[in-house]
C-alpha cells in the first residue's frame, strides 16, 4: 500500500487537468450519435404526447372557448385549459403574473397577447391524434388593438415600467460647449437562438403526487419551483434532471417553463407520463428572442474625436410580458460605454411592451446592443472627422496612458465603477501589429479607388464585457463531491451544460485538486435533488461559479483527507502533499485509490458540499450606482470584409482575433466558444432577419425563411489567438476569465466593416447609417444613400 521514500519519484502529469486543451467530455458521444439528449431518453409504457394549441391572434379576447369536441376524439386523454391549473396559472421568471401557462379558459375565458401563444394543450396517445384533436376546438375571439413595434409602443406610452436612466456628469452642459456635435440613430434587430435541440420536457409521475421532469433547461431550479408552483406543490416534490442541452444561447434560461409545466400538468391530470417537444416552427413561434432595439444619440466631441458628452436613448422591444426584460434592459445600459471613457453621460432606457412574443435572454444579455450602439457613435464621429476609427477608438479607450488635459481619472463609468482591469489598449495594439491592420487598411483604400463595383472595408473593434449576474442574489452556486472507495469520483453541481464545456472544465478543477486524471471522474447530470437552488447557467458565469464551488467542495475532502493522512503516518499536516496519482505522507507515498480505501476503512466521510457567492458585489439599482461586475472580460477582433454594390452582396474575408481568457482552464473549449461565439455574432448582425406581418404573426419561422450562418459564411481566413499575458486580477477559479458571451461582440467589427465598405462607395460625404442586420437589401440602400445623399 505504501512505501518508504528519501526522494519521492518523478511522476507524469495528470491528464485533463487546469490548463490542459482537453476535449469535451461528450465529444465523441455527438458525433457518433450517442449523446443522450432530453428527446432520446426512453419513456416509460404508456407516455402520453402533448400538443400546444397556439393563438392566430396578436391580441384578442377569448369570447368562447368550447373543447368538448376536443375531448371525445381519438386518442385524447386530457385537454388542459387555464380552468384545470390547480396552482397558479403563471410561469413568469421573475415578475409573477405576467406570463400565464395558458390564455384562457372555458369557464373564465381570457385574452391572448400575441400570436403564438398557448391557448389550451391536448395530451393524446400520439402527437398526431393530439394535433387532430386540437383543431376540434370552437374558439371564438374578438379583435383588439394591438402594438407590435417599438415606434408604436413609443408612440402610445405602452411600457413595461417607467423610463430608468443612469447619469454622471452635466451632459446637457457637455454638449452645448463641445466644439463637435451630432446625432443619430441605429436600428439593431432581433435573433432567433435556432438551438439544435428544440424546447422538450418529459414528465414523469411518482407517488404521494410527486413528479420528476426530464427537459432541456439553462435553469433546473427555476423548472422546479415554476412546476410547484403551477402543480401547488412545495418544491421538494418536483425533481428536476438535465444531462445536457443541444444548445441554448439563453433561449432555455426561461422559456423551458412552458413546456415543463404543461408537461407536468398532463402527467398530474391523468397520472400517465406526459412528453412535450414543440416542431422547429412552433418553437420559433411560441418562443422570446434576442429584443430588437432603436438606438438613438447626441454626443458632442473635439477635433481629435474625444468624447466629451453623450446623451443616449435605448428603446427595445420586450413583448408582451417582463420575462427577463429589465435586466436585459439594464445590461444593455451598463454596456453602452463599452471601452470608453466617457466624462458625462446619460442613458434612458425604454422597455417597450408589445403584443409580440416576450423576448428574453440570449447570448450576451442586452450587451451586444448597447456596445453595438457605441461603437456606432465612435464610427460616425471618425466618419464626420475624416479619421481612421481606430484612431478615436483608442483615444476614448478607458484609463488611456495619457489622459488629457481637466480629466485626471479616465477609468470611472457611467453608473460610477472604477474599471480596475482595463487591458484593451494593450490587446489592441498587439492585434494592430498581428493582423497587419495599418498596411491592409491602405492596400483596402487602393483597391477601392479602383474597383467600381466591389468594394472592401476594414474596422477593428475592442470587447469590455462585464461578468456576474446584474441580479446579484443570482451569483452563487453549489456543488456535491462524492470519492468512492475506489477511488473514483462523482461530481456533481448547479450548472448545465449546453455544449460549451463547462462539464468538463468543472472535472479538470477537480481533477487538478485531487492530482487525478481526469477519466477518473464522473460527470453527472445537473439533477435538483443533488444540488438545490441553483442559478441559471449563464451571464458567463458558469465557471466562475461551479468552478469555485467544486473546488470548495474539494477543499474540504482534502483537508478530512490531510488530516488522517498525518494522523496515521504520524506526520505534521503540512508534510502531505497530493502529488499526481498519489500522496506523499512525510516520507511515505501511497496511491491516491489506496488512501481513499484506507480512509473509508477509518470511516472518514468521503462525501462533501461546495458553495461559492461572488465577492465585491454592491449595485444600487435605484441610485444607478454601484459594483455590479466582479470584473471585465476583453477582446478585439480586425474584420476585413467586401460587397457588391450592384446587389449588396457581402463576405467577410479575413477576421484576426485576440481575446482575454485569462489563465485558461481549458484553451480547446475557449478557442471554440471565441469561434463560435463570433459566428454567431456575425449572423446577428448581417443574416439573422426576423420578419413580422402587419397581423403580428412571425413570418420567419423555419430554415427555409430565417438564415442562420452556415459553414461557407464562415471567414475564409480566420486567425484565433488567446492573448497568452492574459490573467485575471481577482481570485477567480485558476485566475481564468469567464468566456461564453464576450466574444460574440467580436462580431461588431463585421458591422462597422460593412459600413467601412459601403463608405467607400461614395464621395465621403454621406455617412452610410447601415443598420442591422445588414442584409444584401439594407446594404444595398446604404450604398444607393452614400452615392445619392437621400
Amino acid at each position: 500500500m505504501n512505501q518508504m521514500l528519501t526522494t519521492p519519484p518523478a511522476a507524469e502529469p495528470i491528464q485533463g487537468g487546469v490548463g490542459a486543451p482537453a476535449a469535451h467530455d461528450s465529444a465523441v458521444k455527438h458525433v457518433c450519435g450517442t449523446a443522450l439528449y432530453t428527446d432520446d431518453i426512453p419513456v416509460p409504457r404508456g407516455t402520453l404526447a402533448v400538443h400546444l394549441a397556439l393563438s392566430p391572434r396578436a391580441h384578442a379576447r377569448v369570447t368562447r372557448l368550447d373543447l368538448s369536441a376536443v375531448r371525445t376524439a381519438p386518442g385524447v386523454a386530457a385537454v388542459l385549459s387555464a380552468d384545470d391549473i390547480p396552482g397558479v396559472n403563471d410561469v413568469s421568471p421573475l415578475v409573477k403574473g405576467d406570463d400565464p401557462v395558458f390564455a384562457a379558459g372555458e369557464e373564465t375565458g381570457g385574452e391572448v397577447q400575441y400570436a403564438g401563444q398557448a391557448v389550451f394543450a391536448v395530451a393524446a396517445e400520439t402527437i398526431d391524434q393530439a394535433r387532430a384533436a386540437a383543431a376540434r376546438a370552437v374558439v371564438t375571439t374578438e379583435d383588439l388593438p394591438a402594438i407590435l413595434t417599438i415606434a408604436q409602443a413609443m408612440a402610445a406610452g405602452s411600457l413595461l415600467e417607467p423610463p430608468y436612466s443612469m447619469a454622471r456628469g452635466d451632459v446637457d452642459a457637455a454638449l452645448a460647449a463641445a466644439p463637435h456635435r451630432l446625432s443619430g440613430r441605429i436600428e439593431i434587430g432581433g435573433q432567433e437562438h435556432f438551438y439544435l435541440e428544440g424546447q422538450v420536457a418529459l414528465a414523469v409521475p411518482g407517488e404521494d403526487g410527486d413528479v420528476q421532469v426530464h427537459c432541456s433547461s439553462q435553469h433546473p431550479s427555476e423548472i422546479q419551483h415554476g412546476v410547484a408552483h403551477v402543480l401547488d406543490l412545495p418544491a421538494h416534490a418536483v425533481t428536476v434532471v438535465v444531462r445536457r442541452m443541444g444548445g441554448a444561447f439563453g433561449g432555455k434560461e426561461s422559456q423551458g417553463n412552458l413546456p415543463a409545466a404543461v408537461a407536468a400538468l398532463a402527467a398530474r391530470a391523468t397520472g400517465r407520463p406526459a412528453k412535450l417537444r414543440y416542431d422547429r416552427d412552433d418553437d420559433m413561434v411560441v418562443t422570446g428572442k434576442r429584443h430588437d432595439f432603436v438606438i438613438d444619440y447626441d454626443v458632442g466631441f473635439d477635433a481629435d474625436g474625444r468624447l466629451l458628452g453623450l446623451d443616449v436613448t435605448q428603446a427595445l422591444r420586450c413583448g408582451m410580458s417582463f420575462d427577463l426584460s429589465q435586466a436585459i434592459g439594464d445590461r444593455a445600459m451598463f454596456h453602452a460605454d463599452n471601452c470608453y471613457y466617457l466624462p458625462a453621460v446619460r442613458i434612458t432606457s425604454y422597455r417597450c411592451r408589445t403584443h409580440t412574443v416576450s423576448n428574453t435572454a440570449f447570448r450576451g444579455f442586452g450587451g451586444p446592443q448597447g456596445m453595438l450602439g457605441m461603437e456606432r457613435v465612435i464610427d460616425e464621429i471618425a466618419h464626420a472627422l475624416g479619421k481612421d476609427p481606430l484612431a478615436v477608438r483608442r483615444i476614448n479607450l478607458y484609463a488611456a496612458p495619457a489622459p488629457a488635459p481637466g480629466f485626471p481619472t479616465r477609468a470611472v463609468t457611467p453608473y460610477h465603477m472604477t474599471v480596475e482591469d482595463c487591458v484593451a489598449g494593450d490587446l489592441i495594439d498587439e492585434l494592430v501589429d498581428t493582423s497587419e491592420y495599418h498596411r491592409r487598411r491602405a492596400a483596402i483604400r487602393e483597391w477601392n479607388a479602383t474597383q467600381p463595383v466591389i468594394k472592401r472595408g476594414i474596422a477593428l473593434t475592442p470587447v469590455k464585457f462585464g461578468i456576474s449576474f446584474t441580479v446579484s442574489f443570482l451569483n452563487q452556486a453549489g456543488a456535491l463531491i462524492h470519492i468512492y472507495k475506489d477511488g473514483s469520483i462523482h461530481l456533481n453541481h448547479g450548472g448545465t451544460e449546453m455544449g460549451q464545456g463547462l462539464f468538463v472544465k468543472v472535472a479538470q478543477v477537480v481533477a487538478e485538486a485531487f492530482q487525478v486524471d481526469q477519466s477518473r471522474i464522473k460527470i453527472s447530470a445537473t439533477h435538483t435533488g443533488k444540488v438545490p437552488n441553483t442559478s441559471p447557467t449563464a451571464a458567463s458565469a458558469g465557471s466562475d461559479l461551479n468552478g469555485m464551488a467544486a473546488a470548495d467542495a474539494c477543499r474540504t475532502l482534502k483537508a478530512r483527507l490531510t488530516r488522517f493522512a498525518a494522523e496515521r503516518w504520524g506526520v505534521a499536516e503540512a508534510e502531505v502533499h497530493f502529488l499526481p496519482g498519489r500522496v506523499a505522507v512525510g516520507r511515505h507515498d501511497t496511491a491516491f485509490a489506496d488512501l481513499i480505501k484506507a480512509a473509508y476503512l477509518a470511516r472518514v466521510p468521503l462525501s462533501a458540499t461546495g458553495f461559492y457567492a461572488t465577492p465585491k458585489l454592491d449595485w444600487d439599482r435605484a441610485s444607478g450606482t454601484g459594483r455590479p461586475f466582479y470584473y471585465f472580460a476583453y477582446g478585439a477582433a480586425v474584420s476585413e470584409v467586401a460587397i457588391d454594390t450592384l446587389t449588396g452582396e457581402n463576405r467577410i474575408l479575413r477576421v484576426d482575433i485576440l481575446h482575454d481568457t485569462g489563465r485558461s482552464l481549458n484553451p480547446a473549449i475557449d478557442l471554440g466558444q471565441v469561434e463560435g461565439g463570433f459566428v454567431q455574432g456575425a449572423g446577428w448582425l448581417t443574416t439573422e432577419e426576423l420578419w413580422w406581418d402587419a397581423k403580428g404573426v412571425l413570418k420567419t419561422h423555419a430554415p427555409s425563411t430565417y438564415k442562420i450562418p452556415a459553414c461557407s459564411d464562415r471567414p475564409v481566413d480566420l486567425r484565433l489567438r488567446l492573448w497568452d499575458r492574459g490573467v485575471n486580477r481577482e481570485p477567480t477559479i485558476h485566475r481564468s476569465k469567464a468566456v461564453g458571451e464576450p466574444p460574440l461582440m467580436l462580431a461588431m467589427s463585421v458591422l462597422m466593416a460593412l459600413s467601412d465598405a459601403v463608405a467607400q462607395a461614395g464621395d465621403g460625404r454621406v455617412y452610410p447609417a447601415l443598420d442591422a442586420p445588414a442584409t444584401p437589401e439594407r446594404v444595398l440602400f446604404a450604398v444607393e444613400r452614400v452615392r445619392t445623399g437621400a
